[in-house]
């Protein structure tokens, strides 16, 4: 068998079949219509309103429309300042001004789908990150009309991405399914996180790896993760997300 054989059956193992897989199992799901059908009200999974002590750093993620949900989720950032009794949430779209801030609850459904926190900070550590957070927001380079692609990006998951790498202290990385997240932001192929603890190769999003304290070891293709994460012990499969070996 030769090389090239060799590549395209890696990628159809690793790669394809995970996402036809996950787009039969979406099809035979029941899902809004269109986004007029869809339910956006909170799914209270945060308190509200949050007590006033304190402050958190979240970020948020919920499979997104259509049949991309099949493969992908949409992301947004949530803070609370301390002594506030409200969050603040930051997404990126593809109508209207692409960076909103507050446009739905902090923990709103997305296309009717139920939201998860996939990173948090608390207390005194996200009292001090949340100016580096709000710096990175505004740094967004796409942050103006117009400055939103669907595939590879940069979309949603490419703007929270670029706010985790710029503050580096929240700890976390996007889930596999967050489809845009590697696309490459500063406008370089190689970029290493301001802590330099992950480095990430990627050209213009459709394909790359990443390796590092936070990443473990990731191959990316077509905007579908595969890898595995040995210091938290789990999985990356494309489409589907980080499945725990604990």
């Amino acid at each position: 068998m030769t090389l090239l054989r060799l590549i395209l059956l890696g990628i159809g193992v690793v790669y394809v079949l995970p996402a036809i897989a996950a787009a039969l199992l979406w099809h035979m799901g029941e899902h809004p219509r269109s986004w007029r059908d869809a339910d956006w009200s909170s799914a209270a999974i945060l308190p509200s309103p949050p007590t006033a002590d304190g402050a958190q750093i979240m970020v948020l993620a919920a499979r997104t429309g259509g049949l991309k949900g099949a493969v992908s989720e949409h992301s947004w950032i949530v803070i609370k300042r301390p002594g506030a009794n409200r969050y603040e949430r930051f997404d990126k779209v593809g109508w209207g001004r692409p960076i909103r801030r507050d446009a739905y609850a902090a923990d709103a459904r997305w296309y009717s789908n139920v939201p998860r926190v996939v990173a948090r900070m608390d207390g005194a550590a996200a009292v001090a990150a949340i100016p580096a957070v709000l710096a990175a927001v505004e740094s967004y380079p796409f942050a103006e009309q117009g400055g939103y692609r669907l595939f590879p990006g940069p979309n949603s998951n490419s703007f929270v991405a670029h706010v985790l790498r710029e503050v580096p202290q929240i700890g976390a990385v996007l889930p596999p399914a967050a489809v845009g997240r590697d696309y490459p932001t500063g406008g370089r192929i190689i970029t290493v996180d301001a802590d330099g603890r992950d480095l990430h190769v990627s050209l213009l999003g459709y394909a790359g790896f990443s390796l590092g304290m936070r990443s473990g070891v990731e191959a990316h293709f077509m905007g579908l993760v595969a890898g595995f994460d040995p210091l938290r012990l789990a999985l990356k499969i494309p489409a589907f997300g980080t499945v725990s070996l604990r």
